[in-house]
C-alpha cells in the first residue's frame, strides 16, 4: 500500500461555523427575556426585604426609645430613598438610603404622602400613629409588571409582603391594586 504524503485537512467549513453562529443566537435570542425577567424580579424581592426590614426597625426603635418614630421613603431623581427616624425630625433632614436604582415607586403605594414623601409613624408601643395602613409598592423600571409590596396591615403595625397578582385585588374599593 502507497501512502499519499499530504497533510491532512482538518477543521469546520464555513457553513457549519454559521449554522452554529444562527443557533446559538437563536437559543440567546429565547433565553435573554426570560433571564432580563428573572433578574428583575430578585431585585424587586431584595427590595421589598429591605423595605420591610427599615418599616420594622422604625417600630422597633419607637419602643426602645419610647417616641414617635417614623418610616419614610421617596424617589429622588432616579433613585428610590429610604430613612427611619424621630417623627420630629424633619424627613427632609433625616439619613436617607439609597436602594436599588432598578426600581420604582408604584402608583400603589398607599401610605400617607407629605411633600412627596411617603411614610408611616409608630407610637412607643411599636403601634400606627398619626399615619394610616397602606402599602408600599415599587416595580422594576425595565419590567413595570412586576411589582413587590410591603403592607402595614393592622393598627398593631403588623407588615406583609405581597407580589403582583394577574387580577385586582376584589376587597379593595377601587379595583386598581395588583399587588395584594
Amino acid at each position: 500500500m502507497k501512502r499519499d504524503n499530504k497533510p491532512l485537512q482538518q477543521g469546520f467549513t464555513l457553513l457549519e461555523l454559521l449554522s452554529v453562529i444562527v443557533a446559538v443566537g437563536v437559543l440567546a435570542a429565547i433565553a435573554s427575556p426570560v433571564w432580563f425577567g428573572f433578574l428583575a424580579r430578585q431585585q424587586t424581592t431584595s427590595v421589598q426585604g429591605q423595605l420591610r426590614q427599615k418599616v420594622q426597625e422604625a417600630q422597633s426603635k419607637s419602643q426602645q426609645r419610647n417616641i414617635l418614630w417614623q418610616f419614610s421613603v421617596r424617589e429622588s431623581g432616579d433613585v428610590v430613598e429610604i430613612a427611619t427616624h424621630p417623627a420630629t425630625v424633619n424627613p427632609a433632614d433625616a439619613i436617607w438610603e439609597p436602594i436599588d436604582n432598578a426600581v420604582v415607586l408604584d402608583s400603589e403605594t398607599t401610605l400617607l404622602r407629605k411633600d412627596g414623601i411617603y411614610y408611616v409613624r409608630f407610637d412607643h408601643n411599636g403601634n400606627v400613629r398619626g399615619s394610616r395602613l397602606g402599602r408600599i409598592t415599587v416595580s422594576s423600571r425595565q419590567f413595570p409588571e412586576i411589582k413587590r409590596c410591603v403592607i402595614v396591615s393592622t393598627l398593631i403595625g403588623a407588615t406583609r409582603k405581597a407580589k403582583e397578582q394577574p387580577s385586582p385585588d376584589p376587597s379593595y374599593r377601587t379595583r386598581d391594586r395588583y399587588c395584594y
